[in-house]
């Protein structure tokens, strides 16, 4: 089967598919239902509180709010008092327990081709966010970011993600394979051993996204002969499924998409942009405009959305949120965010970490001055 080049999967794939509420199959929260029936038997209580039954976990088709289930992960955690859940889930996931998609990847010949296949079809499993490769000579740079800023804490689903995303490649290359790398988008616990433990790899925090580095060498080695017979069912089945509701999106939801890639990662500018949309730079700006935005601005939202959002729930320091929005030093921020609020970024934390701390029980996760 043919290999889906790199600069398809950066516009066409991620940009294909869209519906207005970000979504996932309800069968995901499965192993969060099983560890709370086991440990604590509070499952069918956090499943009430968001409105869900077990109901719709059995049904393999069925879709929740992606930010009901990373609710009920965040929740599950603090039930079970288990900091580390999603770490936990990750290390015991299967490409089975992804559906046709998981099947699909397990299948190819090199853990390239399986990435590739799941930056082109994550869509059957879950929507509004980006999986993408952005490869050099020596290292491939995997990307996970769900789109919405707005859904956050996401702590447990970042480290379920990634942690699911290693144990799959040491299914292709051996339980001792390790990245050289790995990114996450949240603050810096406390204690970072447990990740260090099972990752064997350096840590980086406050990321612009969540990240795997790795080996371009081990991402092409080919470790097992393929079924192209079954192969091409589970892609005509996972088709199938997609085209029961896809929806191209028009380019102003396009330019957002890739300022969430982009941001953090260089400049963003309306040429790169432009380019990676296949239309000039006038074009892209006339549409925009027939939106009554710009560039500029739809990066201003971007950033603001980010920023209030890691303020209210984040210990990361300043000049971490500063490069994750991709401005030169935390003064930079400072000043923009002041622009945009009228306040300082330490004041509006400090008011949210007063009225948080005014009404829970201490609980380490940023009442402390940072």
């Amino acid at each position: 089967m043919a290999v889906i080049p790199n600069s398809e999967i950066s516009v066409a794939t991620m940009n294909k598919y869209s519906s207005q509420t970000a979504t996932i199959r309800a069968s995901m929260l499965g192993p969060v239902v099983a560890r709370l029936d086991q440990d604590c038997n509070a499952a069918d209580s956090i499943l009430a509180n968001h409105r869900l039954s077990r109901s719709q976990l059995s049904d393999p088709y069925a879709e929740i709010s992606l930010k009901c289930y990373i609710s009920v992960l965040e929740d599950a955690a603090i039930t079970l008092g288990d900091r580390w859940l999603g770490l936990h889930l990750g290390q015991g996931v299967r490409s089975a327990d992804l559906g046709p998609l998981g099947l699909f990847f397990a299948a190819a010949p090199t853990v390239r081709i399986a990435f590739e296949r799941m930056s082109r079809f994550l869509r059957a499993l879950q929507s509004h966010s980006i999986v993408r490769l952005n490869e050099t000579r020596e290292m491939t740079i995997w990307t996970y970011q769900i789109e919405d800023a707005t859904i956050w804490p996401r702590v447990q689903d970042s480290e379920l993600t990634l942690a699911g995303a290693c144990q799959l490649v040491r299914s292709f290359l051996g339980r001792h394979w390790a990245p050289l790398e790995v990114h996450f988008e949240h603050g810096e616990p406390e204690n970072c051993s447990t990740l260090g433990a099972f990752f064997e790899a350096p840590l980086l925090f406050s990321q612009p996204a969540n990240r795997l580095v790795l080996s371009t060498a081990d991402l092409n080695r080919t470790v097992r002969n393929e079924d192209r017979d079954l192969s091409r069912v589970l892609e005509r089945h996972i088709v199938d499924l997609l085209e029961t509701r896809e929806i191209e999106i028009d380019t102003l939801g396009q330019v957002r998409r890739l300022i969430r890639l982009y941001i953090g990662q260089g400049r963003v500018t309306i040429n790169r942009v432009a380019r990676d949309l296949a239309i000039s730079s006038r074009t892209l700006q006339r549409e925009l405009a027939r939106h009554n935005t710009s560039l500029r601005l739809l990066l201003r939202e971007h950033r603001q959305s980010m920023a209030e959002a890691r303020l209210e729930s984040d210990r990361c320091h300043f000049s971490d949120l500063a490069q994750t929005l991709g401005y030169a030093d935390a003064t930079a921020f400072g000043r923009a965010f002041k622009s945009w609020t009228g306040e300082t970024p330490r004041a509006v934390r400090n008011q949210k970490n007063a009225v948080r701390c005014n009404s829970d029980p201490p609980r380490g996760d940023g009442c402390e001055s940072v």
